[in-house]
């Protein structure tokens, strides 16, 4: 029977002969030999951790129940096996060793785990414990069974040995244990060993894929092979190591750039090639059929990087000369790189809305495609956003960007300004004539004459040609673009100019329109600040320290506010309008005013709320369509969100309502933050209305020094960050205590501020202060005319206890009508409270909401003048409703002409008779 032979390439890949295959062997026979070694110093070390464990166990057992209460006196009973044997086997069984065994001094058994042991003398020598009292373990080997054992001496008050406790664990039990380790160890090492074996086989696998199953000689004789072949083609090889040195250089890259006979080895730069060779083997970048000259040859070169692991990779260069097909299809490749480069133009151009930016890629994308050096030139109104010149002088213009194949070169730096006052430069001919110019340098005499010295710098540097366009949009000279190339290029030809005409147009278009954008968002953020508050009011209840910046991409309608309110309170607002640009920071003064308008209501903040709301949606009812008839509203409001707090000095209650909008942070004087739950609401302008109540308040405690930060949701959502997470990068920043308001702003901007923030952020950190309590005073008042002739003593005695004189009168003018009012007119209770800030108020409380109305009484009258004379001396007075009945409050100036009335009055007493 006649054997089937295998082919060469079945036997080359699985004979141990093969590279792969020595690999595979070598490697199975060393993780084998490790695995064996690693399993049997594991199981030595396994047995006499086992040994040792046991030693200790028994010894700690021994001792514990030889120490224990009651042994002795066990021991020295009548009865030792009665009063112990159950005791031993308690202990046994709970402590896991093999025996637990009490003997007297001469070694016989009182008890054990075995009855028909007891009475008899236990094996072994006992004096290390009789005599020395000495705890100890032995391996014992005897009967009844070989065992680790540990004695421990039972010892009375004078020190005398009377009895022995041994413990331990059998030498079989310990035997069961290593033998279970041993076959973990054993399948552990099984598993190692396939898992080795099965790597060294994927190994040796894919090495006989690499090496295709050769030998060392068949690897030998099949490079000679290539060799041969790479130098029989009739394309230029080069191979250049990652040290930029030549590897390989085949006959025909010798022959096409004549190269010397020794050129392996050493570094492309001396190898005498062109530069623009030099540097596309030294890049290493990729490059296909580009056009290199060599001596009187067009080559068409490729380049590709050879693969590296973790370092730099050198690269593999081919070339053919093509010096015939140059003249044909060097026309089609530039065309069609040209429409690459308009497509690539298209996309880059204008990714952003800034002027200076978009200027910049108009270079970044001419160089090195187009033109070795690239410069953009604006006029200084179109940097700023303004509109540009039609009737002035262009021949002055800003440089803005400067993009080149090089870091250094001749041209004037960006910010400098370039001035084109002679004719007959290629810069003012093409402003003149508004198309591209192109002209070679050493020809330029007009060029020359502009600036002599610079011409000369880049004379000497190489330039070659400049290609100048102007940017023109809608008819009108944004600025111009430079291109310009140096010897090493080919100069501007004609087939050139359309394109620079079409790619500055793209780019003109961009320009404007980052100028229109740089323009309307320099004009949001003057409205914008305009309608924020530029001074904050003087007042004493809060430290108030506060930050707002707009967004890089567009002004929106954050604000805040600080608004003093009767009785020494305070009002902090901060808000959102939905959106950017001028619609939304108009819309932003529009809800300010009205929320400044609502305070003076003096209503709790979920009815100011209930008033913006109301007053949102009428505004929207009434907005005008937009224009086209699609039903959208150009003044739309909605999405507007509010927060709004009141805060009492006097009793240190916040009051806190919101509309959408995130709840505040409270900052304890111990650096403790919270963020109290608030019932968000909804947003102003959806329409509810006053009559569905869709604000609900939550009354906060401040203590002194705690701080109470609001913030608009710019602060804490970013790129890349949502709300939770900005919410716990607040609390981190704000957990620091013993910081004043104003290191606080800048703490949180400098940890929460991204470079670009794509929203508004206002933000407002308020300490609370409070009123101190020898600044008020309060009494109750019987519903009595008699009771008000006392408050008005008291309160004459308060105020000279605070050291003023001069409001005495008018107090006890405005307290006697006020409290006179209330006792005839009111319900119970009435209070009366004096608060001595800024200002000093007085306060009247009952439990009626009839509110007064001021009026002029006739000459026939006997009552209503005394809210007249109320008005006429205090400085401000006005009513507050509570959830029960309302206050009645009057605000007097303290200090120099304080005190002053308009006029004669008359007698206190009989002024208690009037009414309003």
């Amino acid at each position: 029977m006649r054997r089937r032979r295998r082919g060469p390439g079945r036997e080359r890949g699985t004979g141990l002969r093969s590279l792969a295959g020595q690999v595979f062997v070598l490697e199975a026979l060393i993780a084998l030999l490790v695995i064996v070694a690693a399993v049997a110093v594991t199981f030595h070390q396994a047995r006499q951790d086992v040994l040792r464990d046991a030693r200790l166990r028994s010894l700690a057992v021994a001792e514990a129940f030889a120490k224990a209460p009651g042994v002795e006196a066990a021991l020295e009973s009548a009865h030792p096996t009665a009063a112990l044997q159950g005791r031993t086997e308690q202990v046994r069984r709970a402590t896991g060793v093999d025996f637990i065994a009490v003997l007297g001094p001469d070694g016989v058994r009182y008890t054990d785990p075995e009855p028909a042991l007891i009475g008899t003398k236990a094996a072994g020598d006992f004096s290390r414990a009789v005599e020395d009292g000495e705890s100890y373990t032995e391996t014992f080997r005897g009967a009844p069974h070989d065992a680790v054992r540990a004695v421990a001496p039972v010892e009375d008050a004078g020190g005398r040995t009377v009895g022995l406790v041994t413990s331990g664990i059998e030498v079989e039990s310990i035997s069961g244990v290593t033998r279970g380790r041993l076959l973990v160890l054993t399948a552990s090492g099984a598993g190692a060993l396939v898992l080795a074996v099965g790597g060294a086989a994927l190994v040796s696998r894919r090495l006989r894929r690499q090496t295709h199953g050769l030998g060392p000689a068949e690897m030998t004789r099949m490079k000679e092979h290539h060799e041969a072949v790479l130098h029989a083609v009739r394309e230029g090889v080069l191979i250049v190591g990652a040290d930029r040195r030549l590897v390989l250089a085949n006959d025909e890259a010798r022959r096409l750039l004549g190269l010397p006979a020794d050129a392996e080895r050493r570094p492309v730069a001396e190898l005498g090639l062109a530069p623009r060779t030099v540097e596309l083997l030294e890049s290493g970048r990729e490059v296909t059929d580009e056009v290199l000259r060599a001596g009187g040859r067009l080559l068409a070169v490729s380049v590709r990087p050879t693969p590296a692991e973790g370092g730099a990779a050198g690269c593999v260069m081919t070339m053919r000369d093509s010096t015939e097909l140059a003249a044909v299809s060097g026309r089609a490749e530039v065309a069609r790189g040209r429409l690459e480069l308009l497509y690539e133009a298209g996309m880059r151009i204008g990714t952003t809305l800034e002027v200076v930016r978009t200027a910049e890629e108009l270079a970044e994308v001419a160089v090195p495609r187009f033109a070795d050096f690239a410069s953009v030139e604006l006029l200084e109104p179109v940097l700023r956003g303004e509109e540009p010149p039609q009737d002035a002088t262009l021949s002055r213009m800003r440089r803005t960007a400067l993009s080149g194949v090089r870091a250094e070169g001749p041209l004037q730096p960006v910010g400098e300004e370039i001035r084109f006052h002679v004719p007959s430069t290629p810069m003012a001919q093409a402003l003149a004539t508004g198309h591209a110019v192109a002209q070679e340098l050493a020809e330029a005499e007009g060029w020359r004459a502009q600036d002599p010295e610079g011409a000369a710098r880049a004379l000497a540097y190489g330039m070659r040609s400049l290609l100048t366009v102007p940017l023109l949009a809608r008819g009108v000279v944004l600025g111009m673009a430079n291109f310009w190339r140096t010897e090493a290029s080919e100069p501007f030809g004609e087939e050139d100019l359309d394109f620079a005409e079409e790619l500055a147009a793209r780019a003109a278009v961009a320009v404007d329109n980052a100028r229109r954008f740089t323009r309307e968002h320099a004009m949001a953020v003057t409205l914008q600040r305009s309608l924020l508050p530029r001074v904050l009011p003087e007042q004493d209840a809060v430290e108030v320290a506060y930050r707002y910046l707009p967004a890089k991409a567009g002004v929106g309608g954050d604000w805040f506010d600080v608004i003093p309110l009767p009785g020494a309170r305070v009002a902090l607002v901060v808000g959102d309008v939905v959106g950017h640009g001028l619609h939304a920071a108009a819309t932003m003064g529009r809800l300010r005013t009205a929320v400044h308008n609502f305070s003076t209501l003096d209503v709790p903040p979920d009815e100011i709320l209930g008033h913006l709301d109301e007053l949102a949606g009428r505004i929207d009812e009434e907005a005008e369509p937009a224009a086209g008839g699609d039903g959208r509203r150009e003044e739309s409001i909605t999405g507007a969100t509010c927060l709004y707090a009141i805060y009492d000095p006097a009793s240190g209650r916040c009051v806190v309502a919101s509309a959408g909008h995130p709840g505040p942070a409270v900052v304890g004087a111990d650096g403790r933050v919270e963020f109290p739950p608030l019932s968000p609401g909804l947003p102003l302008g959806l329409g509810l209305g006053l009559g569905d109540v869709p604000f609900e308040t939550t009354e906060l405690l401040l203590p002194e020094g705690s701080k109470l930060v609001l913030f608009t949701d710019g602060l804490l959502e970013d790129h890349g960050r949502d709300l939770g997470a900005g919410l716990r990068l607040l609390r981190r920043t704000l957990e620091r205590p013993d910081r004043s308001p104003e290191q606080t702003c800048a703490d949180v901007l400098a940890n929460l501020l991204s470079p670009t923030p794509r929203d508004d952020i206002a933000l407002l950190v308020a300490r609370a202060r409070r009123l101190p309590a020898d600044r008020i005073a309060e009494w109750e008042v019987a519903r009595d005319p008699a009771a008000v002739s006392p408050v008005r003593n008291a309160a004459a005695a308060k105020l000279a206890e605070w050291g003023l004189e001069e409001p005495v009168f008018a107090v006890e003018l405005i307290l006697s009508e006020l409290v006179t009012n209330a006792v005839r007119y009111g319900a119970d209770p009435v209070r009366v409270r004096l608060l001595y800030d800024r200002t000093l108020v007085c306060e009247v409380s009952d439990g009626s909401s009839t509110s007064p109305h001021l009026r002029h009484a006739t000459d026939t009258e006997e009552g209503g003048r005394g809210l007249y004379l109320v008005a006429r001396y205090a400085e401000r007075w006005g009513t507050r409703y509570g959830p029960r009945g309302k206050t009645i409050w009057a605000e007097l100036r303290v200090g120099p002409g304080g005190g002053e009335g308009p006029g004669p009055v008359p007698d206190l007493d009989a002024l208690e008779k009037l009414a309003w």
